[in-house]
């Protein structure tokens, strides 16, 4: 078995500086928003540890078990405004890189944000894709219990 590294731990520097730049970039999205768009890439990415904080955080600020339950299934679901629809088909197409979807997506998010909103809401599908790809490749796990805790 591979011995997992900790990134905290390893490189504590760089941590700290791509912690603070996710949690700054959060700040200027609506808290509601910004869950749906954490919970939605981290399903795309196969990511427990990132699931499994983000859907308690986003119960902690009030969102329903539907809703979090049929982010799978949105385009299906009746339950998301046109701009969270909007937002989830950007990271849709920003987290897998789907061109075919990419000009729509920008479409939409246009019609439904202004710009400085459209890059607020890329930095963050690029920041819970870099949060994805660390948990993933280094196996972490967060219980969202021992942080409220702490």
């Amino acid at each position: 078995m591979t011995t997992k590294i900790n990134p905290f731990a390893a490189a504590p520097a760089p941590m700290k500086h791509w912690m603070d730049a996710s949690q700054a970039i959060a700040r200027t999205l609506d808290p509601g928003l910004a869950h749906l768009v954490e919970i939605r890439a981290s399903q795309l990415n196969g990511c427990a540890n990132c699931l499994n904080m983000h859907t308690a955080e986003a119960r902690a600020n009030g969102e329903t078990e539907q809703r979090i339950y049929l982010l799978s299934a949105w385009r299906e679901a009746p339950c998301y405004s046109e701009g969270e629809r909007a937002a989830l088909a950007w990271t849709d197409a920003l987290t897998t890189l789907s061109a075919d979807r990419l000009e729509a997506a920008r479409d939409e998010l246009q019609a439904h944000f202004p710009e400085e909103e459209q890059v607020a809401l890329t930095l963050m599908i690029n920041v819970i894709n870099g949060w994805n790809r660390l948990a993933v490749g280094f196996g972490l796990w967060h219980e969202p219990a021992v942080k409220a805790a702490a």
